[in-house]
């Protein structure tokens, strides 16, 4: 237990690496370690993809930020989020997948993060170094294509793992008494957000971690700029419940990529559309004098293919039914 507790007081993330492998068979402990995290009704919705290609390791370095560390650790792996293998059990047995796309997304982060978290763990007690990546959802489209990820998979972190070629101090964290509540949450005093930048001044160059939050998290921040990519691509991964994943990779060769119900509908009117009707027999026309198109099904699914169908019929003034 003193073993333990000395670990966590001493560990920070690794993003020097010498250029050297495991030793024999530590990626095994590594694995066992990623495969014996807890999981949710046993369902495990995560897989580990290990890069072992230089090339692709560069490619995925270059549009997640440049993290040359990508390069040259010992082992480079992406966690994913997957609900494709369930979906893939279930229908193996004749059975009929549900739809819970929110409930998928919410369960297979949580999966994927534990995975990465006990094989990190491990790592580290072996004596190697480590780093999560977030960068990888700077080019969520661009990786996931790369490494031929199939609807239901989706990157949520890389993780590095080598051999250390640096030894930093922990960094600060913020004091437990705003990360620890009891029975009920607890409002913050502004007291207590300015010991906050206090405590973790010395995160930020300059002193100032108001300027580290602002540029990832306030308005046009890094965080901001991810936004539009990853809900357009987890949608088309199938964890938007209005929008059928099939459609939008489709509405996406025609030039139409939205995240949302919402985001598709001002889609429309941004096309030029000046009408959108939903009708509660199950269908959606959309108009664009002299032109209208029809689509069946949910509202969702119904607009998509109105939309589908207006690119190739743009001069004709006959509406059509999907």
């Amino acid at each position: 237990m003193s073993d333990l507790l000395a670990y966590y007081q001493r560990r920070a993330s690794v993003r020097k690496f010498k250029p050297e492998p495991l030793r024999e068979g530590d990626l095994e402990k590594l694995l066992l370690a990623a495969q014996r995290a807890p999981t949710d009704a046993t369902a495990q919705l995560y897989s580990l993809l290990r890069i072992t290609d230089p090339a692709l390791r560069r490619e995925i370095s270059s549009r997640s930020g440049h993290n040359p560390h990508i390069e040259s650790c010992a082992e480079f792996f992406l966690v994913l989020a997957d609900v494709h293998r369930l979906r893939r059990l279930v229908e193996h047995r004749g059975g009929r997948f549900g739809h819970w796309p929110r409930t998928a997304a919410h369960f297979a982060i949580a999966d994927a993060v534990l995975a990465g978290s006990a094989l990190a763990t491990m790592a580290e007690n072996l004596g190697y170094g480590i780093v999560w990546i977030g960068g990888v959802l700077n080019g969520i489209r661009e990786i996931s294509t790369l490494c031929g990820l199939p609807e239901g998979v989706f990157p949520v972190a890389g993780l590095c793992v080598g051999v250390p070629d640096e030894a930093p101090a922990p960094r600060p964290r913020l004091s437990r008494a705003l990360v620890v509540h009891e029975n009920h949450y607890r409002a913050y005093t502004p007291e207590e957000l300015e010991q906050a930048y206090a405590d973790m001044a010395p995160i930020a160059r300059g002193g100032d971690w108001y300027r580290l939050l602002e540029r990832y998290f306030a308005q046009g921040g890094t965080m901001e700029q991810r936004e539009p990519a990853y809900q357009a691509f987890t949608a088309q991964q199938g964890f938007d419940p209005d929008l059928p994943a099939d459609l939008l990779r489709q509405l996406k060769n025609h030039g139409i990529e939205a995240g949302s119900l919402g985001q598709l509908i001002q889609q429309t009117f941004d096309l030029g559309f000046r009408s959108l009707q939903f009708h509660r027999q199950g269908h959606a026309w959309i108009e664009k004098e002299p032109e209208a198109y029809r689509g069946e099904g949910a509202p969702g699914e119904a607009l998509a293919k109105a939309l589908l169908q207006a690119p190739e019929e743009a001069n004709s003034s006959t509406a059509k039914s999907a």
